[in-house]
């Protein structure tokens, strides 16, 4: 038995059960995103495409272009109605991808356009715990100035200095302590 939630949500379509043309198309669009194409990425959306389209991952457009530090292109986007905080299938978050690869521009321009400051995945583990583990510690900066609650923990009790101490990033260690973390 279902209540009527259930039976008015459409059934996802599986891949083989779409176009293959329509699956190319949409390939496309990604590699947009992967390779910061702002100008197409427009372009696509003002003709229809969702600006929240996502791939087989759960990655959005904005994840992709996030995690490939495309700022201009997660601008557009953002400008054109995609979410800052959509998560993809593993719960992750593009502020959190970009801290990630140490993309600062991006986490700017995400955090002008209402990212959530923690971008914590389900483990609890926030973008500023990520940022300093791979001592990255201008993003912890900015993070902390953003409002990036230094001594958050996740679901295992990891600090943002815990997890810094525990990949040997001395920087950000230094950082957090001068911080009072």
């Amino acid at each position: 038995m279902t209540d009527s939630a259930d039976a008015s949500t459409p059934a996802q379509p599986t891949p083989a059960s779409i176009d293959p043309q329509l699956l190319e198309l949409a390939q496309e669009v990604f590699d947009l995103a992967r390779r910061g194409d702002a100008t197409m990425l427009a372009a696509v959306i003002q003709k229809g495409v969702p600006p929240n389209l996502r791939n087989d991952k759960g990655d959005s457009l904005v994840m992709l272009a996030s995690y490939h530090g495309h700022a201009d292109a997660v601008r557009t986007l953002l400008e054109l109605g995609a979410d800052p905080n959509l998560r993809n299938d593993n719960g992750q978050t593009p502020i959190a991808g970009a801290a990630f690869k140490g993309f600062d521009a991006v986490i700017k321009t995400l955090l002008s356009n209402g990212a959530d400051v923690e971008g914590a995945s389900p483990d609890g583990r926030t973008a500023l715990m990520i940022a300093a583990m791979f001592n990255r510690t201008a993003i912890m900066e900015l993070l902390i100035a953003h409002g990036a609650n230094p001594q958050a923990r996740d679901a295992n009790g990891v600090s943002a200095a815990d997890a810094a101490g525990r990949m040997g990033a001395g920087d950000a260690q230094a950082k957090l302590k001068e911080l009072g973390a």
